[in-house]
Parts: C-alpha cells; structure tokens; sequence
C-alpha cells in the first residue's frame, strides 16, 4: 500500500483546533495587548488534544470504537502485541477447543519473523488486524507521514500473509496523536481500543485478569488480552467459560462495522 499524497482529513475537535489558532493568531496581531489571554486559550486547546489523545478510550480526536451494537449478541475478544511463537498456538488451541474466534491485533516485525503463524491465525477463522509495523513507545509522537509509512508497512505484511486486508487499528499501548485519524481514514482503517481490559501485562494472576475482564460483561463488549502474556493465556480459560455461561460468545471484530 502506498502512502496517500493528500492530506490526511482530520476531526472535528482538530479542526476546531487549527481555526482556533488562525483565529489566536490574528488577534494577537489586532490587540496584542492580550497575549496573556490568547496563550492562556491556545494552552488549553493543546491541554485538551493531549488528553483527547492520550487517553486510549477517547474519541475525541477521532472515532474509536470502545465496543459494538448488543445486537451483534456476542463478545468481541482481542489480542495485541503478536504473533508469539510460545503463545499465540497455545491461544489458537483454547479458541478452538471453546468454538471461539477473536482478532489478533499484530506488530508487523513480529509478523515477518513468523509468517506461517499468521496464515494459521486467518486458516482457524479468525481476523488479522493492525497493530503498527514497529510497535515503537514513540508511535504516538509521529508526524502524520511517518505514521502512514508505518501503518502502511504492517498493512502490506498482513495482507499477504494471512490472504486479507485488515480493517482495524489498535495504537500501541493505545496512545496517539490528534493526526492519526485522518492517516486512518486514507488507509480504510478504523481504530479500535476496548470496553475493558485485563491488564494481563501488569499482573501474574490469571484470576485477577479473569476478574477485570468478567465485570458486567455484556453482549458488545471488546475484550483487550495479550497472546504473550501467560496470566492473559491463563485467564483465557476463566474467560471463556464466564463468556458461555452469561449465553453469549466470543468473536472477532466484524469487518462490516469497520468502515470508515
């Protein structure tokens, strides 16, 4: 996939943002006199695109999808951070073994390293998506170009290793920045962050994971794991069986909700 040469369409909230600053610019130059005042409102608009952006549940920087309609009657389980080597066919097997299917949100690299594993995560039924070619702790640091090159790397791998285009994006670790929306939107990617997570990376108890995962789980809700972690493998089990007795079942995400 080659990077789009227009410019990326942004959100509501950072449109607002560059009017904003237009607007700050040419009053600083008609009364100068109130700078204080027009810094004091141009430091709130960039306090409020930080938080809009850091915090990985937010939409205001664009859409981002925390959980489905409950009339998809089913639970949207999700895994980050693979392909594993150890974890990702221990996974594979407790899915299988419950008749459930979930989407892997994987790193390109890693998916480079190991591209039979990819093509046996789309052959048992379940969808391959975007997690960021590098899965860099600055991800949400780059400008729009660099992020398209790399969104657009990973994109390529997945596509022809698992034999379909992923639809979804998760950041890493969640975080981005107020131009990931428009870069998302040019490459028919739609962001994705969770209802509820079991910060299975933080802690060593499967039960505990299980626990966070579990609470007022409803028909809608996406469901963060780590195919790396053994607390989230141990969990899974746990999760699974608390998914089948509430009637429900876990699923990938669905590729029509996806549209951007």
């Amino acid at each position: 996939m080659t990077e789009p040469r227009s410019r990326p369409a942004a959100s509501p909230l950072v449109r607002a943002s560059l009017h904003l600053h237009w607007l700050a610019a040419l009053a600083l130059l008609t009364v100068p006199r109130w700078w204080t005042s027009i810094l004091g409102v141009v430091v709130a608009d960039h306090l409020l695109l930080t938080a809009g952006s850091l915090w990985p549940r937010s939409g205001w920087v664009g859409r981002n999808v925390r959980r489905l309609p409950a009339a998809h009657g089913a639970v949207a389980l999700t895994f980050d951070d693979g392909p594993d080597p150890e974890g990702t066919p221990r996974v594979l097997d407790l899915l299988e073994r419950h008749g459930a299917s979930a989407s892997f949100f994987l790193v390109g690299r890693r998916a480079e390293a190991a591209p039979a594993l990819v093509a046996e995560i789309a052959a048992r039924g379940h969808s391959v998506e975007n997690h960021s070619y590098s899965h860099s702790n600055a991800f949400c640091f780059y400008p729009p170009a660099r992020a398209a090159r790399d969104l657009a790397r990973c994109q390529g791998i997945l596509t022809e290793l698992s034999g379909a285009a992923p639809r979804w994006f998760r950041a890493p670790a969640g975080l981005r920045n107020p131009w990931l929306d428009g870069v998302l939107r040019r490459q028919g990617l739609q962001l994705a962050s969770w209802t509820r997570r079991g910060f299975d990376t933080a802690t060593d108890d499967p039960a505990r994971v299980a626990a966070r995962l579990q609470r007022d789980l409803g028909p809608g809700d996406v469901l963060l794991l780590h195919d790396r972690s053994p607390s989230g493998r141990a969990a899974l089990p746990l999760l699974l069986e608390a998914i089948e007795r509430r009637g429900l079942r876990a699923a990938a995400l669905p590729r029509d909700h996806a549209s951007p």
